[in-house]
């Protein structure tokens, strides 16, 4: 068994006490390398291994990695049908793009063995993310591995808070209080200074009221001192892993052949004959006449030198090889010498830019963005809050209102291919996307929707993703969501030799074949929103990079000005096709009497207005929310809601028209009111005679006038039948005010019921009505509201005390 070693450092500059540590030698033991990460309680396990012979016809580096979101690391069984781990969630797929970008450059250019990164997050504490900290367990675990890597390679994320620091590995609650991250990944070189390798960058949701509220922007400017910041936890990191690496012993570094994929005869016999007619064909502008003459003129190559080199049956293949080593070394020369680029452009020069709105007819907002051969078509879709995105994770993140989806198919570059779901560059472009806008889009209380983002791209020469974030918002303003700004992004290159670094602005598909750097940057006019820094070369000064923020600026200025000549604002309303939707917020007591018994409340207001209501509870208040194909019926929805929360005072003397929304055997009880009900006593509804049933002259949904006789001092209402003028009801021959009149109730449908006749002298009158005295003789008198009702519940149910009933005692299904 192998020595278990440990080694930790204190994290300096971080808003609490909190250390990184790692571990060697006693977990993976048969693995080429392994290490587990730790920071607070969050852990990794990463493992290395490397295959010892090359697979045959391999002409790339076959690095692979893998992320394992274990559900039990967060204390989970996951949700699926067969509750266990399926396909890599988007976040581990996220994960597994942010650990190989920084380590892809440092291996040897040729090496062809198969190299497998598998992390397992074994546990998370719901603090400490724990992407950052795979990055540096598996930089060590390649290093003490025998695998041959230039490493060690250091990460730290860094939040820019609102009092203008950057602090270092935040909390996942430290970064939603902050209004912008960035993960940093790069090398310690040998003069002690720090070569950014890979930066992935966003802003946070509600940064820009943080913004409103007097928080620091974050500009190219304070993304320049946070790169340089970066380079003291790079420093620290780098450090922890010579120190496992020390104590630990590196492993025998394995056999290996490094592969090239022509010969030095092969190469110079391709220059030779093929030099001339490439730079010619290379020099052409037109990209279609340069495509063509670039086929012509290595079909010309490849049919010279096939005869030449005949005797080996390996020739075509590295023939072609060599040729695209040729092209790539004239177009960089020609950059670095003439500051001439492939299609005639200066390094600074965008292409011919197109922006349009309304493209799909249908659709909520459409939005469609070119630049060059580069075009992309974004649809935005609005929908109730019930169509958010459950996560199923083991991060604190459990929903999603806001979602943006990349489609990537063949056609998009001429090509013929299967489309079978997407792929994990497809889902890395579209997060990316998404992080550029999510700073600018409005909150929930803002605009009640779930919105939904696609993009397809529909061609593809270099910079799909920034052309993904154009059209996005030109489809979310013509969506009429009311963005903060609208948000462009460009895509930065770069040609290095030696010490001087050329910087490109708007790549094309081969700059970026090219190039040594992939640099994404979207942003408003006035503060940068994300970013995304990819290398090929074993790192990139800060220096340099500050630079490239630069002219991206200058650039994405101009993108602005061409997108908001196609739509300068977002619409003041959504499309006629879009939900309607707003939101009621209400007190936490009031959710029970929106929604009412067994929802029959909230079925009743959505039947009636033609919406629907869900109700959600918050911490602090309840949220209402209605949607429907019209405003009106949202409208008048709401002001029902409104009423019910908060209902007007029925006062004596009034008169409603309301329905029958419950019966029981001591009378009806009526709705006049938003979550008003009043009780009709059977005795008011016999003209004048006893009857045995309310149904013999109602049911439920009858629509009377009645009006309110009594309230008493528990706010119950009393009511009785008003005339059909609308007044109160005349006395009968009893001398009772509150005898029913002759009219008979109206129902609705127009139907009606024949009054019953006035009780003869001396008929049985209801006991209700009744006193026995003194010999033998009745005496009438007026008896109150709340004894009868007390009376009644009491005959029926029992003696319930003072309380008056509740809604299940009576069957009551309206409130009071």
């Amino acid at each position: 068994m192998s020595e278990q070693i440990n080694v930790s450092i204190a994290i300096s500059g971080a808003s609490m006490d909190r250390k990184m540590g790692l571990e060697t030698g006693r977990l993976a033991p048969s693995a080429g390398g392994s290490v587990v990460g730790r920071l607070g309680k969050t852990e990794v396990l990463v493992t290395a291994t490397a295959s010892e012979s090359l697979r045959p016809g391999v002409d790339f580096f076959p690095l692979t990695v893998d992320i394992e979101e274990r559900m039990y690391a967060a204390g989970k069984i996951p949700g699926s049908f067969f509750r266990r781990e399926g396909r890599a969630s988007e976040s581990a797929t996220l994960v597994c793009r942010l650990i190989d970008r920084p380590l892809r450059p440092c291996f040897p250019d040729g090496f062809r063995n198969d190299v497998h990164v598998v992390g397992i997050v074994m546990g998370v504490d719901q603090e400490n993310p724990y992407d950052v900290l795979a990055i540096n367990a598996a930089s060590a675990a390649l290093c003490i591995s025998g695998i041959p890597f230039n490493g060690p390679v250091g990460a730290v994320r860094i939040a820019y808070t609102t009092g203008g620091e950057w602090i270092p590995h935040p909390t996942w609650q430290e970064c939603e209080a902050a209004t912008f991250e960035m993960v940093v990944a790069g090398r310690v070189m040998e003069d002690g200074d720090v070569s950014v390798m890979m930066v992935e960058a966003a802003g946070s949701e509600g940064s820009w009221t943080r913004y409103a509220d007097g928080a620091p922007k974050v500009d190219e400017a304070v993304l320049a001192e946070g790169l340089e910041a970066s380079k003291q936890w790079i420093t620290e990191a780098v450090g922890l892993q010579r120190k496992l690496i020390a104590m630990s012993g590196v492993s025998p570094t394995m056999s290996y052949e490094l592969q090239s994929d022509y010969s030095e005869e092969v190469m110079d016999a391709t220059v030779e004959v093929g030099k001339d007619l490439l730079a010619e064909a290379l020099s052409l502008t037109d990209r279609t006449e340069r495509k063509a003459a670039e086929k012509s003129a290595s079909a010309q190559i490849l049919e010279t030198l096939t005869e030449r080199f005949a005797d080996d049956p390996d020739a075509p293949a590295q023939i072609a090889s060599a040729i695209r080593s040729l092209s790539k070394s004239i177009v960089r020369s020609r950059i670095l010498e003439e500051n001439q680029r492939i299609d005639g452009r200066s390094p600074s020069d965008l292409r011919p830019l197109l922006a349009d709105i309304g493209v799909v007819a249908m659709a909520h907002g459409s939005g469609l963005f070119q630049r060059g051969e580069t075009q992309v078509l974004n649809v935005a879709t609005l929908g109730t809050q019930r169509m958010d995105q459950i996560v199923d994770g083991i991060s604190p993140q459990d929903r999603k209102r806001y979602l943006h989806h990349y489609n990537f198919p063949p056609f998009s570059t001429g090509e013929a291919g299967f489309m079978r779901g997407p792929k994990r560059r497809e889902i890395g472009h579209g997060v990316l996307a998404e992080r550029a806008l999510f700073p600018v889009i409005p909150t929930i209380e803002e605009f009640p929707y779930t919105i939904r983002l696609v993009s397809d791209v529909l061609s593809s020469n270099g910079s799909t993703s920034m052309a993904s974030v154009c059209a996005s918002t030109l489809s979310l303003m013509d969506a009429g969501v009311p963005i903060k700004e609208p948000v462009g992004g460009i895509a930065m290159g770069l040609v290095n030799e030696g010490d001087r670094y050329v910087t490109l602005t708007d790549i094309q598909g081969s700059e970026d074949a090219f190039g040594d750097m992939d640099f994404k940057v979207a942003g408003t006019e006035n503060f940068v929103t994300a970013l995304q820094l990819d290398t090929k070369i074993h790192g990139i000064p800060a220096e340099v990079l500050a630079d490239a923020l630069t002219q991206a600026r200058e650039a994405r200025q101009r993108i602005l000005a061409v997108m908001r000549s196609a739509i300068d604002a977002p619409r003041s309303d959504v499309s006629t096709h879009a939900p309607k939707i707003s939101i009621l917020e209400i007190p936490l007591d009031k959710i029970g009497e929106v929604i009412g018994p067994k929802g029959k409340i909230i079925n009743a207001l959505q039947d009636e207005h033609g919406v629907e209501i869900a109700v959600d509870e918050e911490p602090t208040h309840g949220r209402v929310t209605v949607s429907a194909p019209n405003r009106d019926a949202v409208t008048s929805a709401l002001q029902a809601v409104g009423q019910i929360v908060d209902p007007p005072s029925a006062k004596v003397g009034a008169v409603y028209t309301g329905s029958v929304v419950n019966i029981t055997g001591f009378g009806a009880f009526v709705n006049i009111l938003p979550g008003r009900d009043g009780l009709l006593h059977i005795s008011k509804l016999g003209r004048g005679k006893r009857l045995e049933r309310v149904e013999e002259v109602l049911s439920i949904g009858d629509v009377l006038t009645v009006q309110v006789d009594q309230i008493d001092d528990n706010d119950r209402i009393s009511l009785q039948l008003a005339d059909e003028g609308g007044g109160r009801p005349g006395a009968s021959g009893d001398g009772n005010e509150n005898a029913p009149s002759s009219a008979a109730p109206r129902r609705s449908g127009g139907d009606s019921r024949k009054p019953r006749r006035p009780p003869e002298r001396g008929e049985r009158r209801p006991p209700a009505e009744r006193e026995r005295s003194g010999g033998g003789r009745s005496k009438v008198r007026q008896v109150s509201f709340a004894e009868e009702f007390d009376r009644q519940v009491a005959s029926e149910f029992g003696d319930l005390g003072p309380t008056p009933p509740t809604e299940d005692d009576v069957g009551h299904s309206r409130g009071r």
